[in-house]
């Protein structure tokens, strides 16, 4: 009975032993499994925040960048501005004529007959703004146009200057006595085969003048040995096809002289026109966009 007793007590005892390691690992392994759980959970949610923390810094930085692009986009912009308004200054032509010569004093050789001046012209009248008999030039134009009167006075010729810068007054009143089809005083001298309607649509009368940017000049060439203008086939300032150029309806000697000027010309920077044998223009003119408008007078270059 009593071994049986004991057994029972050991019994006992050994499944207490049993029941209180189980027990023990259970709560270590609830352990270990937890602590990883709490981490993963923390290292999450830090994670986020750093990420979120990233991406404000992120935007932040973004914004302060195109602040500043903007920022100095519109410095440039401004700088640019102020650049271009500075240079627009600075190119700006001369109000008066300060960049102007008289013909006379540039080439002293040329021959004037200022038509212009005169009423011997297709108007028929003195020309507004024509207060002198005197021609102006651009100084690049009339250095050209020495360097041409050189080059001829060698061969026996003087150049006869017709008209050189012409105010815009003066085309204006063009303007006015071509609308006014009644007034054909001159038509006899100088348009005979037009009516005076049509020289606005074939370009005869315009309201602007290359003459009136002061690098253009009308002239004829006068022979030193006959004392006498040189035959040319045709008369400066008349309306027709037989002011061109290349005209072929006239003799040889009157086409050879044409060609003789022009050549002259245009060896010494001159361009010329298709349409007027006499009318030429400095190729790199100073003023190509500008049209002036102070008078043809000896004190216009003087003040």
């Amino acid at each position: 009975m009593k071994r049986k007793l004991v057994k029972c007590i050991a019994s006992l005892l050994a499944f207490s032993l049993v029941l209180g390691g189980c027990s023990s690992k259970d709560s270590s392994e609830d352990a270990i499994f937890n602590v990883p759980t709490d981490t993963a959970e923390l290292t999450t949610e830090t994670q986020t925040e750093e990420s979120q923390t990233t991406e404000s810094k992120t935007e932040d930085s973004e914004t302060k960048e195109s602040k500043t692009t903007e920022s100095k986009t519109t410095e440039s912009e401004t700088t640019e501005s102020e650049t271009t308004e500075s240079e627009t200054t600075e190119s700006a032509p001369p109000e008066e004529a300060s960049d102007f010569v008289l013909v006379s004093e540039a080439v002293p050789d040329a021959i004037l007959e200022i038509r212009y001046y005169s009423t011997y012209n297709f108007v028929g009248d003195r020309i507004d703004g024509y207060e002198e008999p005197v021609a102006l030039l651009t100084k690049e134009a009339a250095t050209a146009l020495k360097e041409v009167s050189d080059e001829l006075v060698e061969k026996g010729y003087r150049l006869k200057i017709y008209d050189a810068y012409r105010p815009q007054s003066a085309v204006d009143n063009f303007v006015e006595w071509a609308e006014d089809t009644s007034d054909t005083r001159m038509k006899a001298y100088f348009y005979p085969e037009l009516d005076k309607s049509v020289l606005f649509d074939q370009g005869y009368i315009a309201g602007h003048s290359g003459h009136s940017r002061g690098s253009t000049v009308d002239l004829t060439l006068f022979d030193m040995s006959t004392e006498k203008e040189v035959d040319m086939g045709g008369t400066f300032d008349y309306f027709g096809e037989l002011s061109h150029p290349d005209y072929t309806n006239i003799t040889d000697e009157q086409y050879a002289n044409r060609m003789l000027l022009r050549d002259a010309m245009t060896r010494h920077g001159f361009k010329a026109i298709t349409t007027e044998w006499w009318h030429f223009t400095l190729s790199n003119e100073p003023y190509p966009n500008t049209y002036f408008n102070f008078p043809v007078n000896s004190s216009s270059v003087s003040e």
